[in-house]
């Protein structure tokens, strides 16, 4: 399917309002993770309020991701992969690989526990990994909502391509196509590959909107961003993307929240209150048992700031 645009006519667009570079965490193991959202300059864009491109990582023989079962509450995780593949668990039974242009949407709600891991047979020949993993704020009225999961294979997700441009529509909709994950509020998320030279507009429909620069570099306004950087763009700005080098991009942004949220952890919430119950709910085992593992990621004393990852 092409692109309902002609991505060699597209005026300059404007500059964005917020540019963030992503630090870098090395989780050992020779994993490293960049963190773009929750940051000191914006908080969320539209419903999104957590940010990680895990890798890219080459992994040898014998090594893997393994991030052990740990809790959510009030938010939906959202994991997209470009290279790899990772093992979901969860405590509702849920046994999912996840590979790459699939997604994985699970609603935590009132109370989830999952692991993600490196499968077995990839842990034993090395593999490469590459991916995305946001977190949804659920809108008020859904935080309690009961947990649930939903895997979605790529060739169920709409692909856009023309001259140079490749877009995968993950969730909501994008230049005309809808992605058929069901979702709870409006919102829109797209991965992206342009070839050296390309364009591409971003749509001006939604409240608030952002690029994330995964591989290569992004040029908008004049100014060349490289890997690792969020750009943020005010409401009703004209916006063109330029890639000066084959690059990797994700769009994202939508409606903005229905208020603020309380982020400690892997709890989100528009609640203190809910946020301190379920601190006591992970320490006296209350929410839940991924079924075949033994492992957990206890309860920090303060983390400054999210961490999903041990």
């Amino acid at each position: 399917m092409s692109l309902p645009f002609d991505p060699t006519n597209l005026p300059p667009g404007e500059e964005p309002e917020t540019v963030i570079v992503a630090p870098t965490r090395d989780l050992g193991g020779g994993i490293r993770v960049r963190r773009a959202l929750p940051s000191a300059q914006r908080r969320m864009v539209g419903p999104f309020v957590f940010f990680d491109q895990m890798g890219p990582v080459e992994l040898s023989s014998g090594e893997g991701l393994d991030v052990r079962p740990h809790p959510h509450i009030g938010l939906a995780t959202v994991t997209y992969l470009f290279e790899g593949e990772i093992l979901h668990r969860d405590s509702l039974g849920t046994v999912q690989s996840i590979r790459p242009g699939a997604v994985n949407w699970m609603t935590a709600g009132r109370g989830i526990v999952h692991s993600e891991r490196t499968p077995p047979a990839l842990r034993k020949t090395g593999s490469r990994m590459l991916g995305i993993q946001l977190w949804v704020a659920l809108p008020k009225e859904h935080e309690e909502d009961a947990p649930s999961f939903a895997h979605t294979e790529a060739s169920a997700l709409p692909q856009l391509e023309d001259r140079g441009i490749k877009v995968r529509v993950v969730l909501g909709e994008l230049y005309g196509s809808r992605s058929p994950v069901r979702l709870l509020s409006g919102m829109f998320y797209a991965a992206a590959e342009l070839e050296a030279g390309a364009r591409l507009p971003l749509p001006k429909a939604s409240a608030e909107r952002a690029v994330y620069v995964a591989e290569g570099s992004l040029e908008a306004a004049g100014t060349v961003h490289p890997a690792g950087t969020l750009l943020v763009f005010k409401q009703g700005d004209d916006v063109t993307l330029h890639a000066p080098a084959p690059s990797r991009l994700m769009l994202l942004g939508g409606d903005t929240a229905d208020g603020p949220r309380h982020i400690w952890w892997n709890f989100v919430s528009s609640s203190r209150e809910r946020i301190e119950a379920a601190k006591a709910d992970w320490r006296a085992g209350r929410l839940g048992k991924v079924p075949g593992e033994t492992e957990l990621i206890p309860l920090p004393d303060d983390p400054p700031l999210p961490v999903h990852y041990p």
